[in-house]
């Protein structure tokens, strides 16, 4: 097996700190609701589906969830890349773009900045759309 390039070293890296972002949500998210609802809630089954009614609170969780509908897209075309050996170019500069554009959204979101975090998500998007167009093209 021959060592990795040095591309295919970056987008290792990005999908392993990709790992370390939606622990980074996840961690966040489940902090603000248990400092409102409690660690007897967060400890407990949550059969009540009571919901943190802070504004900061709700917005880690929708900013959680938006992340992880867009995440096993990234993990599926990095994925791609590293296989095919489309590690450079388009396809890593894709991956920075939604990586960067998913770390500016996550304090815009929790600050409930409108537009600008609309577009943060469209560049996102946008790196999505380069690795889709180096590994289809």
């Amino acid at each position: 097996m021959e060592p990795a390039s040095a591309s295919a070293s970056a987008l290792v890296l990005l999908l392993a700190w990709s790992v370390v972002l939606l622990v980074a949500h996840v961690l966040l998210q489940g902090m603000l609701a248990t400092k409102e609802l409690g660690t007897e809630w967060n400890a407990g089954p949550r059969d009540d589906n009571k919901q943190p009614a802070s504004k900061v609170a709700g917005r880690a969780a929708r900013a959680s969830s938006n992340f992880r509908e867009t995440y096993p897209a990234f993990i599926a075309l990095a994925g791609g890349l590293l296989f095919t050996g489309e590690t450079s170019g388009l396809g890593l500069t894709g991956a920075i773009v939604w990586f960067v554009g998913r770390i500016v959204y996550y304090p815009l979101y929790l600050a409930g900045v409108p537009y600008i975090r609309s577009l943060v998500w469209l560049g996102s998007v946008a790196g999505l759309g380069l690795m889709f167009l180096a590994l289809a093209f």
